[in-house]
């Protein structure tokens, strides 16, 4: 029987969306499992341009169907779904990121368009979509990473209501083949802020001159400067500060797809690992009769579980999301952060039991062990968004409001919040529902319970030990404390989900059980932080736990994990 947890293109069948959305999706398997393993590996090991791939999701009208808001579209189909978009996300990343990553990075580019009031540059990136173009985000610099403050990009007026742009950037997605690459920079005549302006460039142009690709791979990552670019109004999307609001607001729509893609990376290495394993025989037994295997590949099955309850709930809030609910700015750097990371261990739990398999050349596997360390860093590092997830620590864990409560969003319906999110501030204004209602709907379930012993002890750190006034500049012991909240977070939407879902009490018990774990190993990590006080390592070993241990519970999720052998094998 096939796990209905885990994406299978055996069985895949989206029932759940529209007929056209179905038949893409679909066809986008299909197209993969044509082309077969090799194929995609030799792609992937030969670093060639994604031209077949792109040529497919041209003649399907792919991109232009998901990443065309239906304001801009000329079909009914047209609309810009997270929960359609965040499916597309798990099968791209299932095949290779290289894919994902040329969708990925045309999203981003499209972020400021939508945003825009430039109707003439909205209908013509709506025009280069149905076109089967690609697009890219002009924002990073070699010099200064995404800090946008100090960007080099110059535009200079030309005293005919435009400007003249000059400047470079660095680590740019399809910046060899974007027909509109939108970029941000500065105006030399203006001061602050208010010199800011994104607009839209074309890669074709004689001034845009590509430099290189930064990285060894098909993903092409350019560097790419601009000498004395025209940029006509026709080809500004905003100024002043709504100039960074843009970039930020882009960000926030287009990072939340890192957590799929980690999905769907981790999903295809499964079947592999657990296959390989069940099948070799070592000692006379089965790999996978060592207690030991068991336990890692049960500990990779729920961690990945759980990055699926997480990122689905969090669907949800991004569609659901408005002016007085913006508590999807949490959950977006818990998915670019919490999620990609869990997906490194679950590769490595994987690459443990596997071994020297995961390094073999014929295997999925190889690329995904390389692959999956991208992601958690392809948006301003776990640092900086634990730092991020920080500022709503007190807000989150103490003073809940009521909300209404957000169903399940898979409806055929456009996400016209994601474009009009407002100026990027406020962060400590959101307000968020009661965490503990999740948990309460599952106090019966024994790791539920043991952990949510740990969450009410940080709730008590926060009142009585938090870090003082000294202590809030040392990022290092607040990052350990980043990692225990964002745990919390992590386990309150995968119950949330579960809820929703009806998954298996054996299941969800054993998640929690490595929640437990994960929580008692941050605590002890805090406990041993140069600045930490006497009051907050006592509470750290305080916080400490053992999960509830349920040898017949394991036995049960194990049979599930050994049902994956032989479920899925790409044809070669």
């Amino acid at each position: 029987m096939s796990d209905q947890l885990l994406f299978n293109p055996r069985t895949y069948d989206p029932a759940h969306f529209d007929p056209e959305t179905r038949r893409l999706l679909r066809a986008t398997v299909d197209w993969f499992e044509a082309r077969g393993k090799r194929r995609l590996i030799e792609d992937y090991r030969s670093r060639v341009w994604l031209e077949d791939f792109l040529a497919f999701a041209a003649k399907e009208g792919l991109f232009a169907t998901f990443l065309t808001p239906a304001a801009d579209g000329d079909r009914p189909d047209q609309r810009w779904d997270t929960a359609r978009i965040a499916a597309l996300n798990e099968i791209f990343g299932f095949y290779g990121l290289d894919y994902w990553y040329a969708w990925q990075v045309t999203i981003l580019g499209l972020g400021p368009v939508w945003q825009s009031d430039n109707a003439a540059a909205r209908a013509r990136a709506a025009e280069l979509l149905a076109q089967g173009e690609v697009f890219a985000f002009g924002l990073s610099e070699k010099s200064h990473g995404a800090d946008i403050y100090s960007t080099d990009m110059l535009l200079e007026p030309d005293g005919q209501g435009g400007f003249r742009a000059t400047g470079s950037k660095y680590y740019i997605g399809n910046g060899n083949a974007a027909g509109l690459v939108s970029v941000f920079g500065r105006r030399t005549d203006v001061e602050g802020p208010e010199g800011y302006v994104f607009f839209a460039a074309d890669s074709r142009h004689p001034a845009y001159h590509l430099v290189k690709n930064v990285v060894d791979s098909s993903k092409y990552v350019s560097e790419f400067r601009l000498e004395d670019y025209p940029v006509g109004p026709e080809d500004v999307l905003h100024t002043g500060r709504a100039a960074f609001d843009a970039a930020l607001n882009t960000v926030n729509v287009g990072k939340f797809n890192l957590c799929t893609a980690s999905i769907g990376i981790c999903e295809h290495a499964m079947y592999e690992a657990v296959t390989h394993a069940h099948n070799r025989i070592l000692y006379g037994r089965p790999v996978t009769a060592f207690p030991h295997v068991r336990r890692e590949l049960i500990d990779a099955y729920v961690r990945l579980v759980g990055m699926k309850l997480f990122s689905d709930r969090a669907v949800d809030y991004f569609r659901s999301a408005g002016p007085d609910d913006r508590r999807y700015l949490l959950f977006n750097p818990m998915t670019k952060m919490k999620v990609t990371t869990e997906g490194e261990k679950v590769i490595d739990l994987m690459w443990d039991v596997i071994a020297a398999k995961g390094f073999e050349k014929d295997t999925y596997f190889a690329q995904a062990a390389v692959e999956i360390r991208s992601l958690p860093k392809l948006e301003g590092t776990v640092h900086v968004n634990l730092a991020l997830i920080l500022k709503f620590m007190r807000n989150h864990l103490l003073a809940p409001v009521d909300h209404p409560r957000v169903p399940t969003r898979l409806d055929a319906a456009d996400d016209t919040f994601l474009f009009r999110q407002g100026p990027a501030r406020g962060l400590g204004s959101i307000r968020f529902h009661d965490w503990r209602a999740a948990f309460d709907t599952y106090a019966a379930v024994p790791n539920v319970a043991r952990f949510r012993e740990q969450a009410d002890a940080l709730c008590a750190f926060v009142t009585e030990a938090a870090p003082d006034e000294r202590q809030s500049r040392d990022l290092d012991l607040l990052l350990a404390v980043g990692q225990l909240f964002a745990l919390v977070v992590h386990g309150q939407l995968i119950l949330e989900q579960a809820e929703l879902t009806g998954l298996d009490a054996d299941v969800l018990d054993e998640l929690f059980s490595v929640l437990v774990r994960d929580f008692s190993a941050h605590a002890v990590e805090l406990h041993g932080k140069d600045s930490a006080t006497e009051a907050q390592q006592s509470w750290a070993l305080g916080a400490v736990r053992r999960p509830v241990v349920d040898e017949a519970r394991s036995a049960r999720v194990w049979e599930r994990v050994e049902a994956l052998s032989g479920a899925y094998e790409m044809a070669m």
